[in-house]
């Protein structure tokens, strides 16, 4: 058997799923899989610098022109690369773009001998149902994500290829975050497909006991969804806004990890 890898210097680069939304720490800030991650390698190897470079609203061209040189000059030995989110959800998707950018990235990352990990998009439609209208993008995108990190060398948490990635309960209020169970499944996956201790956890398995499916209650939750999100997100675009206008990363700098607690 081999040995679990070991990593002294990890980078995460990407948007909102990447910086943790909408995962809580309790301190008026937020977690997510990529802290989680951090946590879990520092836990069985000890010692573990980690930076975390993502700002929410970010496409991937801007990942690409913002944070790659950022992250290459910290010399990672891991990196994760999560974007197309924020792509997909525009007018137009040039998928072919995109996914060179992503491309470019990993060789980037892999020319100075990084590994690179990155994971697939859940299709959303059973969380909303709206998301039915960019599902043929979801699923060209997965393709060309699979096709490009094979290319390259980089590995894939393949979420989308597990139904439990679309279970609602796994999804915060806007629907298009992870809430702190899903951000742990995340975390899960990638240390399952990084090869290290899964601790018997196996982050796949479905939830226990049935969903709501109450049409009463549908309809309550679309409702609100629409007012509390879906509008506000449609007139800040509509004004040419990002959510991420004005901020910055909220782990710029190269730094030991020091676990909660």
């Amino acid at each position: 058997m081999h040995a679990p890898p070991r990593f002294q210097r990890y980078v995460a680069i990407g948007d909102s799923t990447t910086e943790g939304l909408d995962d809580p720490d309790g301190r008026g800030h937020y977690r997510g899989w990529a802290d989680r991650l951090a946590a879990r390698l520092h836990a069985h190897q000890g010692e573990l610098h980690y930076a975390n470079l993502a700002i929410r609203g970010r496409h991937t061209r801007q990942i690409r022109d913002e944070q790659l040189a950022p992250a290459l000059a910290m010399r990672p030995d891991l990196v994760t690369l999560v974007t197309a989110t924020n792509d997909i959800l525009q007018p137009r998707f040039d998928l072919d773009a995109v996914a060179g950018d992503m491309a470019d990235m990993q060789r980037a990352f892999r020319a100075n001998g990084a590994t690179v990990i990155t994971f697939t998009l859940p299709d959303l439609t059973p969380v909303m149902p709206v998301a039915r209208l960019v599902r043929g993008r979801v699923f060209a995108w997965n393709e060309a994500l699979r096709r490009v990190s094979a290319e390259t060398g980089a590995l894939v948490a393949d979420l989308a290829a597990h139904a439990v990635t679309s279970d609602p309960r796994l999804w915060s209020e806007d629907r298009l975050h992870a809430n702190s169970a899903g951000h742990a499944r995340i975390a899960e996956a990638l240390v399952a497909t990084l090869g290290l201790p899964t601790d018997g956890v196996d982050w796949a398995r479905p939830l226990p006991g049935p969903r709501d499916a109450s049409l009463l209650g549908a309809v309550r939750r679309e409702a609100t969804w629409a007012r509390v999100y879906l509008l506000p997100w449609v007139l800040r675009h509509a004004r040419g806004r990002s959510s991420g206008d004005g901020r910055g990363p909220k782990r710029p700098a190269l730094a030991p990890f020091q676990p909660e607690g």
